[in-house]
């Protein structure tokens, strides 16, 4: 039974089969050079369609659908409802600017380069689509590898590089580990049907099982697991800082703004819908994992001296935030305190949504200035101000919206998850409405060292002298790459300054997750959590900004009787000033590589006492990546030389030895 296509179905269509054709007509790139400009703006036509479909379905009532396609018997079935639609949102306006910076970068490559991305690019967003919108484990788990193909392949753009390759190889090791997880974690729910029922692969189906809380807990840890490592969740985060340098810029946003979303979105959708009421050790595991991923990241950006890498530790930093807050929401859910654990899931989405928007800014921004430079050091940046002054003014919102600086959109979920935080004493458990509190501590301390690190990003890359020559020829960004960091920009700007709007679209998702409504009273002026509780209302907050600026400067003007004189920086007596008198990044983050020397693996390079040509140096890798996966790889390759080594050179004998196996198996089968 097929029920009627509204009109959000409808432009969902219409999206996925224009994005089916883009792909297509970019196979003729390299033959018919002149429709390449055509492509990438369609594909930001049908981006747009579908966060209206998603805005659409916010707060309409849920809307299914079925598919023909498929096997026989088994068709893909596909649902809207207020936690895909808020996902679509985030896909689609992210998407619109990531094609549109896409449309300048086409301009930059040679032609097959540009067509082989245009094939993939469009895979790509018809299979994350796929992935919000499915509504059965069968076509969710199509979608997911069509997804991780596709993604795959384009962060292997530049397969002439062994980095590349290297880095490729890892991303899609991880990507089929974790969805091996997620197929184990369907197939046990699946097997819970009572004999004499036919089997149904829906999840309304699956949500109907009702395993008991052993089973459920090794579907929840599967799925955490499988839905971990797309999301970059410690350990499995190894991949982002390796992947996201290799890739181009406008794939790293894509991978960083909305692929890690996509595994939020799992675990949101099997935690809260799929799976009976949690356990308080699911919230406690996830919480716990959350925070350390938030902790790990934001200490690894510190002491990057990469900015891609930088960015690709700040986005571990970031997913650790919003796991951590829906740690905190499956363990209020299992106390039955709904609203508390709604108020959660908002915070938690909310900063899905305002990581997507600033963290696509600044590797779109990222990917201008590696374009004008060549570079990606930070060591060999600086002054870039004067250079790509537009740029640099986008690139500054970014930098002030992840920073958490009031009035931008950072700023308003961070403050609802310290709110959630500090929720927690209505927690039944002594031990847990003591505990839990102290993480906002921890928070604190990671958005201390998140503006930390943007200090260092945007002053070494922007500000002061050029530290190299060849900076001087450095030209701006395009329009194309300008009108797709100006729509992020604006979307940081509203996010931060409308709040009670943004709570509003929010709201429904986080109903549909809990059944409850978040103790929030939104209005114009703000948001308020709660009563008699602290609130946030960014026109209240810009209004004392500005009267304190002003009194500042009033007092200022009025103690001072002197006019303005201009005088020479003192430079320690030193005769000239140069770039290389200028602080480095590897300098900016030493404080932190000393104080936290346990948390990261260091290694430090110094000279002898008589060394008549010292040299100093550090290499920061991850201890996680040093400890864990090095040994572990060195394993499996030890392994596999053993059994090449053991292996016939003739084929008889190993055929002789898979008969004997067989026989011995045989023997030993009931």
């Amino acid at each position: 039974m097929y029920v009627p296509i509204g009109v959000s179905w409808g432009l969902i269509l219409s999206a996925l089969i224009l994005w089916s054709l883009l792909a297509f007509a970019s196979l003729f790139i390299p033959k018919v050079p002149r429709i390449a400009p055509l492509i990438f703006p369609l594909g930001a036509l049908g981006a747009l369609g579908v966060a209206v479909a998603g805005l659409l379905a916010l707060h309409g009532p849920p809307v299914a659908t079925v598919s023909p396609l498929g096997l026989p018997g088994l068709p893909f079935h596909g649902r809207l409802d207020a936690l895909s639609g808020l996902f679509l949102v985030l896909f689609g306006l992210t998407t619109v600017a990531i094609s549109l910076d896409l449309t300048g970068y086409r301009a930059r490559e040679h032609y097959p380069v540009a067509a082989r991305i245009g094939v993939q690019y469009h895979i790509l967003l018809v299979s994350l689509t796929l992935v919000f919108v499915a509504a059965d484990a069968y076509s969710f788990l199509i979608a997911w590898e069509a997804m991780a193909l596709s993604s795959y392949l384009l962060v292997v753009t530049d397969h002439r590089t062994s980095a590349a390759r290297r880095a490729g190889f890892l991303y899609i090791l991880i990507e089929h580990i974790g969805a091996l997880a997620i197929v184990a974690a369907f197939a046990i729910l699946i097997a819970q049907t009572p004999i004499g029922t036919p089997l149904s692969y829906t999840f309304t189906a699956l949500q109907a099982r009702h395993p008991d809380p052993t089973i459920a807990g090794l579907v929840f840890l599967l799925a955490f697991f499988g839905f971990g490592a797309k999301a970059g969740l410690v350990p499995l985060h190894v991949w982002l800082p390796q992947a996201h340098p290799v890739a181009p810029s406008p794939i790293s946003a894509l991978l960083s703004s909305v692929l890690l979303k996509a595994g939020i979105y799992g675990l949101l959708r099997v935690a809260f819908i799929v799976l009976p009421t949690p356990a308080p050790w699911w919230g406690l595991t996830v919480l716990t994992v959350g925070l350390l991923t938030a902790l790990l990241g934001a200490l690894s950006s510190a002491v990057q001296s990469d900015m891609k890498r930088l960015l690709a530790y700040s986005s571990v930093e970031n997913i650790g935030l919003i796991t951590a807050a829906i740690g905190l929401a499956l363990l209020f859910s299992a106390y039955g305190l709904k609203a508390l654990a709604a108020l959660a899931l908002i915070a938690a989405l909310y900063h899905c949504l305002n990581h997507a928007f600033f963290k696509g800014l600044l590797f779109l921004g990222t990917g201008s200035v590696l374009h004008a430079t060549g570079e990606r050091n930070l060591g060999r940046l600086g002054g870039l101000i004067h250079r790509m002054p537009k740029t640099a003014l986008l690139m500054l919102i970014g930098t002030l919206a992840i920073a958490g600086v009031p009035p931008l959109n950072g700023f308003v979920s961070e403050w609802l998850t310290l709110q959630s935080f500090l929720k927690a004493t209505a927690l039944p458990r002594p031990y847990l409405a003591m505990g839990i509190p102290l993480g906002a501590a921890l928070i604190a301390l990671v958005a201390g060292l998140a503006g930390y690190v943007m200090v260092k990003f945007y002053g070494i890359v922007f500000l002061g002298r050029p530290r190299e020559a060849g900076l001087a020829h450095a030209v701006e960004s395009g329009p194309f790459e300008r009108a797709g960091l100006g729509l992020l920009a604006l979307l940081c700007l509203a996010l931060g300054l409308w709040p009670a709007g943004v709570i509003a679209l929010i709201r429904p998702a986080a109903r549909l997750l809990t059944g409850a409504d978040a103790p929030i009273t939104v209005s114009y002026a703000g948001a308020r959590v709660g009563v008699a509780h602290a609130g946030y209302a960014p026109v209240v907050l810009w209004v004392a900004f500005g009267v304190i600026a002003c009194t500042a400067i009033l007092m200022l003007r009025a103690r001072s009787g002197r006019a303005a004189r201009r005088a020479t920086v003192w430079n320690c007596g030193h005769p000239l000033v140069g770039a290389r008198m200028q602080d480095t990044a590897e300098g900016f983050g030493q404080p932190i590589r000393n104080i936290f020397t346990a948390f990261l693996a260091v290694r430090r390079r110094l000279p002898a006492p008589d060394d008549l040509t010292p040299r100093y140096g550090s290499v920061v890798e991850d201890r996680f990546w040093e400890n864990l996966y090095r040994p572990a790889a060195r394993g499996f390759e030890t392994i596999f030389i053993w059994t090449a080594a053991l292996r016939p050179r003739r084929i008889a004998i190993s055929l002789m030895f898979v008969l004997a196996t067989l026989i011995v198996l045989l023997a030993l089968a009931p």
